[in-house]
């Protein structure tokens, strides 16, 4: 496992904080309660364990098969269903979204290989990431990937803790399958919107993982 590039400066931050408050904690607190003292001692160390994880890069044998669109994130798949675009396609696509908690592994990967022909970024709101309109409300970061059996368009989407979206998918630039293209801070969610007739292989409620998880295949 490795920690991911974004959370570099958060974590050194982190430590800097949780440091200077347990030096403050251990000289000042310790001598009027020992019991208190460490309760803060262990919240804090819990806090700054619970960032180092949050931006991990687990170790996993990525999926590689040009006939599966994989999930690019780690989650919950919790919409399936036929919807109209709202940016770049004229027509009917399936939406499949998963839904990431804070305590999911962050980094988003391409569902396919492909070359990047769009690339959008969206101000807004920051509602739930499951609430129905947050994939036309929220600040998301709409791209799509093209390849020879068609399009994909992705959106990253803010949620209500997630406040900086990551995207490394300039227009033009070519990917291989589940190649890392963006990172999302704190709860979020990804959307993919599909063509009409792909063959769908979750359904709602399923636990996915990034780069390994097979949703759909063309």
């Amino acid at each position: 496992m490795t920690i991911h590039r974004e959370g570099t400066a958060t974590i050194a931050l982190i430590a800097f904080v949780v440091g200077i408050l347990n030096l403050i904690n251990f000289s000042y607190l310790f001598p009027i309660s020992a019991l208190l003292a460490w309760a803060v001692f262990v919240i804090t160390v819990a806090f700054f364990l619970f960032i180092v994880s949050f931006f991990r890069m687990p170790n996993r044998v990525l999926t590689n098969d040009p006939s599966a669109i994989v999930s690019p994130a780690d989650g919950k798949v919790v919409v399936i269903e036929e919807v109209m675009p709202d940016e770049f396609y004229k027509e009917p696509r399936i939406q499949v979204s998963v839904f990431m908690s804070p305590a999911n592994v962050h980094v988003n990967r391409l569902p396919v290989a492909g070359t990047i022909i769009y690339n959008q970024y969206h101000p807004g709101k920051f509602l739930v990431a499951w609430h129905p309109k947050s994939s036309t409300d929220n600040e998301r970061w709409s791209v799509v990937v093209e390849n020879e059996k068609g399009t994909i368009l992705l959106k990253q989407i803010a949620g209500a803790l997630a406040r900086r979206i990551c995207n490394y998918a300039a227009v033009g630039t070519s990917f291989n399958q589940c190649d890392e293209y963006g990172f999302i801070k704190f709860g979020s969610r990804v959307d993919l919107l599909l063509p009409i007739g792909t063959d769908i292989q979750c359904k709602i409620g399923d636990v996915v993982k990034g780069g390994v998880t097979v949703l759909a295949k063309w």
